[in-house]
């Protein structure tokens, strides 16, 4: 490893990351392309601390590694923070992978002593399973799974919506609505684990950015007030990778008491028979396993199939 440069990430290595990323794609395949736009988007999260918080390592141009600790806005008892990183095909093994774990839990203390001293720290990776060799890595680190998450897909061809219940009425998100998607998110993610309220600025970053699709995102209301929201996105990147045009259900939200009054049905309802008029090949989502909601039989309900499993590691420090 000592031919290699590490230094921390910048925004300026959008492009590098990007191609680090892809190149990943092609041995991991699962199912993640990117442009410089979308890892651009990720380098300037305003809660990735990039100078404390971010490594990487090059061989000239090239990026051959790279870890970044995502901190959390807000934590009450337990602080998690997201380690998210990887290792390009050419360079593995070689012990990159296991120095990137250790400067990640060790960036991990240090951010979160500036932001959430007082709670518990957890560091979490979430990744899919199929991925080669993380398991070990991860597990010789200390990390444990805690947590699985499913990718569902549903094949998008002529579709009817589901009828909205009496009493609901649906619109697409518009500028005027924007605050009601958030506050009805916030809300009803409020008992699903490991979660926390989006912030404004997170909200932009990580919802509202060039990957989202308005017209095929819905807000759900009763008696005039917000209960129920969708948001879809789609990767221009994964379009042009394979052809297939999908619509990625990212964030799909009811209010507890409105629950199993078959809100997120009309919504994904909605949202299916939009996105195969506008020409989508595809519609998917990830569905933690265990939500308290009961989303992955609402998602089977509506004809989504699961494709790929993802595992959530967990190290307490």
């Amino acid at each position: 490893m000592h031919d290699l440069t590490w230094r921390p990430l910048t925004p300026q290595d959008a492009q590098a990351s990007a191609g680090l990323l892809n190149a990943m794609e092609t041995v991991d395949g699962i199912g993640e392309n990117y442009t410089a736009e979308d890892t651009l988007q990720e380098l300037i999260d305003p809660y990735a601390d990039l100078e404390r918080a971010s490594l990487a390592a090059f061989d000239g141009d090239v990026m051959a590694g790279y870890m970044k600790i995502r901190f959390k806005p807000s934590a009450e008892e337990v602080h998690r923070v997201f380690l998210d990183g990887g290792v390009h095909p050419a360079y593995r093994r070689r012990g990159i992978g296991g120095a990137l774990v250790d400067a990640g839990v060790a960036a991990a203390k240090v951010v979160h002593a500036l932001h959430h001293p007082s709670a518990k720290l957890v560091v979490d990776v979430n990744r899919p399973e199929r991925i080669a060799g993380l398991a070990e890595l991860v597990r010789s680190r200390g990390f444990v799974p805690v947590r699985y998450f499913q990718r569902m897909e549903h094949s998008l061809g002529a579709l009817d919506g589901l009828a909205i219940p009496e009493g609901f009425r649906i619109e697409p998100w518009s500028e005027g609505n924007d605050e009601d998607f958030r506050t009805v998110r916030n809300e009803a993610y409020r008992d699903y684990w490991g979660a926390v309220p989006m912030p404004p600025d997170l909200w932009r970053n990580k919802i509202t950015n060039q990957t989202f699709r308005p017209e095929v995102s819905f807000l759900l209301r009763a008696a005039g007030s917000a209960v129920g929201m969708l948001v879809t996105m789609c990767w221009d990147a994964d379009t042009e990778a394979t052809g297939v045009r999908d619509a990625h259900f990212v964030v799909i939200g009811t209010l507890r008491e409105y629950r199993r009054r078959g809100v997120a049905s009309a919504l994904m309802g909605q949202a299916l028979r939009v996105a195969a008029d506008q020409g989508y090949d595809r519609a998917s989502s990830n569905v933690d396993s265990a939500d308290p909601a009961g989303a992955f039989g609402v998602f089977e309900k509506a004809g989504f199939a699961p494709t790929m499993r993802y595992v959530r590691w967990a190290l307490e420090v």
